[in-house]
């Protein structure tokens, strides 16, 4: 348990200020919820393991003065309170946050919360506004339910891997954990939409998010692929199963991307390489015809490429309007001047890990815009405060202290 101040940003009213959230989730799936609610305005409170806390605290190298950079990375615009809600003392604290709150969001195994008596159906009894969101790897009902939910599982068992890498090798695991993020993001939805239900009935409700059901939502033409012809979609690597050229093309130094996506940009593609009769070559005029014949176009592509720089071919690509762009590497990436432009990678103070950088608010509004206003905090940095609004004096926190409540 530390308290500790922190440097803030300039305060800005998003969309759910004055709403209170409170975060029983850890690891990546809930705290990025939670995450993107605080972005918006909604005050977080993330109650954690005393001592402890998030299991992503203690994930790494990297550090930065002790402080996990994953943990950094998704729990900005949050306070910390440390808090045994198995203890009696501590349930009543917990019993307090939840009258208190607007939105209850926990990643546990389905049936944990219930057994404690802290389940949506029995909290909803006393708390009918509460908006409810469950988090889990299969979600709460069907055959597999009580499974746990890993990122890597999700992205086998949902698919993902199968159609990730290269069409002669094994598959793969996308760069970043795709199937914890989605699922965060359609809590979020989730929540947003329970929110805006409870204007109109008064009435909060229970949200169930499970992860195998997120990544097959984000399948979408993959699915329509199989769908229609009733066979699962091979791995094409970089290539796409539907559109030719729409990949990545070796240059004499580089990689590159084009997205060629019609067939007046083909057309302008083959301008640029200064191949045109490519465009004109009936197995290649349509994109249909480039799909079936797509081992006899990129041979020809290639060769035409590797006579000049990837620099080269951006340039006079992009002056003819053709969509393409850079391999890149994360470090050119989060130095880009338009990300930097758009708020995309902004400087923080933390009071443990010193100046940091955060990643910005994609979603850019108008009149109520999110904004980072708090860097991640200090494992049980906001306890003290956080008991003191609820009535609790300082005698009485050195007791929960000492009985390992806080």
């Amino acid at each position: 348990m530390t308290d500790a101040t922190s440097t803030t940003l300039p305060l800005t009213d998003g969309p759910l200020t004055g709403l209170t959230v409170l975060d029983l989730t850890r690891v990546l799936s809930g705290p990025y919820c939670t995450m993107m609610l605080g972005d918006m305005g909604a005050r977080v409170i993330k109650v954690e393991q005393p001592g402890k806390g998030d299991d992503t605290r203690g994930w790494g190298p990297p550090f930065q003065n002790g402080e996990s950079s994953y943990f950094l990375s998704v729990n900005r615009n949050k306070e910390s309170i440390t808090l045994n809600f198995k203890h009696p003392d501590g349930r009543k604290v917990l019993d307090s946050l939840i009258a208190d709150a607007d939105v209850l969001v926990e990643n546990f195994r389905p049936g944990t919360l219930d057994r404690q008596g802290l389940g949506y159906e029995a909290v909803s009894v006393t708390h009918p506004r509460l908006v409810y969101c469950s988090i889990s790897g299969f979600g709460q009902t069907g055959p597999r339910r009580l499974e746990p939910g890993y990122d890597a599982v999700m992205q086998g068992e949902g698919g993902l891997m199968s159609i990730t890498g290269s069409s002669k090798g094994t598959p793969y695991r996308l760069g970043v954990a795709i199937a914890d993020i989605v699922s965060g993001m359609f809590a979020a939805y989730g929540v947003a939409m329970g929110l805006l239900a409870r204007e109109r009935t008064g009435r909060g409700q229970y949200i169930d998010v499970g992860m195998l059901d997120s990544v097959a939502a984000i399948l979408t033409y993959q699915a329509g692929i199989c769908f229609a012809t009733g066979q699962a979609p091979p791995r094409l690597g970089n290539q796409h199963p539907t559109i030719v050229p729409y990949e990545t093309l070796t240059t004499a130094d580089g990689d590159i991307v084009v997205a060629v996506g019609n067939d007046m940009l083909f057309v302008k593609f083959c301008e640029v390489l200064e191949t045109p009769t490519l465009a004109e070559d009936v197995r290649f005029a349509t994109n249909k015809g480039r799909v079936e014949h797509q081992d006899a176009l990129r041979p020809l592509l290639a060769e035409r490429l590797k006579t000049h720089p990837r620099q080269h071919w951006l340039t006079v690509l992009k002056q003819a309007g053709v969509p393409c762009g850079a391999v890149r590497d994360l470090a050119e990436v989060l130095s880009d001047p338009q990300l930097v432009q758009r708020m995309m990678v902004l400087p923080m103070t933390h009071p443990n890990a010193g100046a940091m950088q955060v990643l910005g608010v994609p979603v850019k509004m108008s009149s109520s815009p999110g904004a980072v206003r708090t860097p991640p905090p200090v494992l049980g940095q906001h306890t003290h405060q956080i008991l003191e609004t609820f009535g609790y004096n300082a005698a009485d926190r050195e007791a929960l202290g000492k009985a390992g409540v806080i």
